[in-house]
């Protein structure tokens, strides 16, 4: 059996805790990186969320990710690896108060451009937010133990905010 897929009511300190660590990782990474953004549900006031802060970390270049690398690992930053076949390379921390994901990127990166479109429109617009939410809830409910297929599954969800955010108006 898998690790459950927790999900816990928006918590406003969230904000602060993605404050303290940004800055943490600025004073770390500071030559190597171009902006630090957070990302993911606790991002997204009012959004029930796994209790754990998702943050992008934009390099200056894709040459800057092995030195980034080397210092999150100094840190205790756990390796999970390149994801979504977009040079996404990320890191865990998991005793961290909360928990730390970390995603080193390098510029002009379209996971990471995607993220931001996917936040700030869930941000503007509380109706498709509270849809997200109930989404997420039924669905770690479905697949409690199986984070995959509660991930993938939400996937439509995501793609469709993404193309209506992204969608320019004509004339």
């Amino acid at each position: 059996m898998g690790t459950a897929v927790e999900l816990v009511p928006y918590d406003p300190r969230w904000l602060e805790d993605y404050k303290r660590i940004r800055e943490k990782l600025e004073g770390l990474l500071a030559p190597h990186v171009m902006t630090i953004e957070h990302i993911g549900s606790t991002s997204i006031p009012g959004i029930a969320a796994k209790p754990l802060i998702d943050i992008d970390i934009i390099l200056r270049s894709a040459a800057d990710v092995p030195a980034a690398t080397r210092i999150l690992l100094e840190q205790n930053y756990e390796p999970r690896g390149n994801r979504y076949d977009d040079d996404v390379w990320a890191f865990m921390r998991r005793n961290g108060t909360p928990p730390e994901r970390i995603y080193l990127c390098p510029p002009n990166n379209q996971t990471h451009e995607h993220r931001v479109i996917f936040r700030d429109y869930l941000r503007k617009h509380p109706a498709e937010a509270a849809a997200y939410a109930a989404l997420k809830l039924k669905l770690a409910q479905l697949h409690r133990y199986d984070g995959d297929r509660y991930t993938a599954e939400k996937r439509h969800f995501v793609d469709a905010i993404i193309e209506k955010a992204s969608d320019k108006p004509k004339g």
